[in-house]
């Protein structure tokens, strides 16, 4: 059997709105998510064994079943027992370079890389769409993580939608290493003090979401107008977040006052991105952060945009 490497890309939030209340239990949302080119690389190989195993190169990552690459695999076994059967287990090595609880979708692109390496190497011969209504059942964001790109979501953030990629852009992205800020609590407490507006109706929370695919943003992006887009860059969760997180609102000010298109908080935080014309754009807004805050826990990349989720480095036997 062959073994594969992968890498698996981090996404941003251009867009994040909470329409309202969802049977389930989630919230209804429209979004706008961005593959980035900050990948942590899986290594797959088969290990002759009837059971996976996992590594990580980063302490902060759980090598159990809440991991969501360790739950990938669990559920290719569940869904296709007679491959599980054939061709066993492997040793999943996850070579981690997305930062740990970020908001960046470092452990669903995790997920998705585990999904896409087990359908080669159990020739299952699975399309993207299958394999992206497997990745529904693992989270939110791991449908996206498989084609990355630039894509409109909505319900939960598994409806899918392209939109024209983006890719000469660049992020700045800047996150305190020992800062974390949980989801559920941040949609909880968005919940507490907004669900007073939220939408009720169902044929109105449909409108809500499809129209997003004729809004300013969209048509920006269609448009490849680099101005417009830092322009209508939208989060609902910063009204949750920045007033709690002061690091983050701070971080927020200034990298945003250091220049770029625009700057938001991306997901439920605490990663703050600015948008960039150029790479030297973004090494410039990058310096300048790093000059004003010099707390040594603050951390601070850039990477390009990115068309791609899920790729292959390396096949091999």
């Amino acid at each position: 059997m062959r073994n594969y490497t992968l890498l698996a890309r981090a996404k941003i939030n251009l867009y994040l709105e909470i329409l309202g209340d969802r049977p389930d239990g989630y919230h209804e949302l429209v979004m706008i998510m961005q593959s980035i080119n900050l990948a942590d690389k899986i290594e797959l190989h088969p290990n002759g064994l009837q059971e996976f195993r996992i590594f990580c190169t980063d302490p902060q990552v759980p090598c159990d079943t809440t991991n969501l690459a360790y739950r990938a695999a669990l559920l290719m076994q569940t869904k296709y027992p007679q491959a599980w059967e054939n061709y066993g287990g492997v040793d999943i090595t996850i070579h981690k370079h997305i930062p740990v609880a970020a908001g960046l979708a470092g452990g669903s692109a995790n997920g998705a890389a585990v999904l896409v390496g087990l359908d080669l190497i159990w020739k299952l011969g699975l399309t993207q769409p299958e394999i992206e209504t497997l990745a529904a059942l693992l989270g939110s964001d791991v449908p996206f993580c498989v084609g990355g790109g630039t894509a409109i979501a909505t319900g939960r953030g598994e409806k899918l939608a392209p939109i024209p990629d983006l890719e000469d852009l660049w992020v700045v992205l800047g996150k305190y290493n020992q800062l974390s800020v949980s989801t559920p609590w941040a949609y909880t407490n968005y919940r507490q003090k907004f669900a007073h507006g939220y939408i009720k109706d169902f044929q109105t929370l449909q409108y809500h979401g499809a129209r997003i695919h004729s809004s300013s943003l969209v048509q920006a992006i269609a448009h490849k107008d680099s101005q417009k887009i830092g322009q209508y860059l939208h989060n609902d969760l910063e009204k949750i977040v920045l007033p709690e997180y002061t690091l983050v609102a701070q971080l927020k000010e200034t990298m945003a006052k250091a220049g770029g298109l625009g700057t938001m908080m991306s997901g439920s935080g605490p990663t703050v991105f600015t948008l960039c014309a150029s790479e030297n754009e973004a090494q410039a807004i990058l310096e300048k952060t790093r000059q004003t805050l010099t707390d040594s826990d603050l951390r601070l990349w850039i990477a390009p945009l990115s068309s791609q989720g899920i790729t292959i480095v390396t096949e091999g036997k």
